[in-house]
């Protein structure tokens, strides 16, 4: 179980823990956005427990020249307004849309996006904060800045590979995570 208040922080990744993640594909118009079972329920439930929810993605498909930066302002956008029609919040969205090759700071595991997060609302306190997803790259930066992670257990490929990193939680939904929080 994990305490927290409301001073913690939630961080989560969008393909495959928000939304159903497209093996191979990016997310380049809301009309393919599909939110994965129970979101839209959890992130209300959580938007009244946690001090900040923040989304942190890495979006290479604009590196890769396959969308534009504004495509996925777009899907953002509106990703938003349904989770804010549904009661829930989300404070900050931070996305990298650089290539992995380049291993650019911003591109998790690397800390890039939290740190900028950090400095966008400086009430974060990493040690109080929880970092949710569903790859081997999401908990390594939940670990890199000490951080609580849970890992959505919804990449078969990767299950094998994350044996060795250290996982708090581990999780089939995004919802269940209610089970595991005691405030």
């Amino acid at each position: 179980m994990i305490k927290i208040d409301s001073s913690w922080t939630l961080f989560l990744d969008r393909d495959g823990v928000i939304n159903e993640r497209i093996p191979g594909q990016y997310i380049s118009d809301f009309s393919n956005f599909v939110f994965t079972e129970d979101c839209l329920s959890a992130i209300a439930s959580f938007s009244k427990v946690f001090s900040k929810i923040i989304v942190v993605t890495n979006q290479q498909g604009i590196g890769k020249g396959i969308m534009t930066e504004k495509q996925l302002l777009d899907v953002h956008q509106a990703m938003i307004y349904e989770i804010d029609k549904n009661d829930g919040k989300v404070d900050g969205v931070y996305f990298c849309p650089k290539l992995a090759v380049d291993n650019p700071i911003c591109r998790k595991p690397n800390i890039g996006m939290g740190l900028q997060a950090q400095r966008d609302f400086e009430s974060i306190n990493f040690k109080e904060s929880i970092m949710v997803g569903d790859s081997i790259s999401d908990i390594e930066f939940g670990n890199r800045l000490g951080m609580k992670t849970v890992l959505v257990e919804g990449k078969k490929e990767e299950l094998s590979l994350i044996k060795h990193l250290k996982v708090d939680f581990r999780i089939s939904k995004l919802s269940d995570l209610s089970k595991i929080l005691v405030s």
